[in-house]
């Protein structure tokens, strides 16, 4: 089963169905096409980044001839993104002004859509507004002057 991220839209009474589900984990197109995934999902500074980053590392290899060693060089940055270009986009959205709900587990993506509905319903009939205790400060206990040494002091106690 895989772990969904759900992330909702700063503004979501204006726009109900715009949720999404962010799954976390490797991601196979990021890693294999990194500057194409980053842009698929509207990663612009990462993508360029990424872009640039496997550009200069290409160039160096092949200044420094290193052949099959400058191809892995640019391999770090894809295996990068395949790992980490999940967490990118869902800080990419926090950045838009989305806030992260919760997770979700579930086989597919239209089931964790599915167990999103469900639980955000029953926590809208749990939320009942809770009383707040706040105690009297005319009921406290004065504060007892007088000498302590170490942790023998009992409040209260002469």
């Amino acid at each position: 089963m895989a772990i969904y991220v759900v992330m909702e839209p700063p503004g979501r009474g204006e726009k109900p169905d715009t949720t999404v589900f962010v799954r976390d984990g490797f991601s196979w197109l990021g890693f294999l096409v990194p500057p194409l995934w980053l842009l698929w999902h509207r990663l612009w500074i990462e993508a360029a980044l990424a872009f640039v980053a496997m550009a200069v590392l290409s160039v160096v290899a092949e200044r420094l001839s290193l052949g099959l060693a400058g191809s892995l060089l640019s391999l770090l940055v894809s295996l990068y993104v395949g790992l980490e270009g999940q967490a990118l986009r869902i800080a990419a959205l926090r950045r838009r002004g989305w806030h992260e709900w919760g997770v979700v587990e579930a086989g597919r993506l239209d089931d964790a859509d599915m167990r999103y509905v469900m639980e955000a319903e029953a926590h809208l009939d749990e939320q009942a507004p809770a009383q707040r205790i706040v105690p009297d400060a005319a009921l406290a206990r004065p504060s007892q002057t007088g000498m302590a040494l170490g942790l023998t002091h009992t409040p209260g106690k002469p």
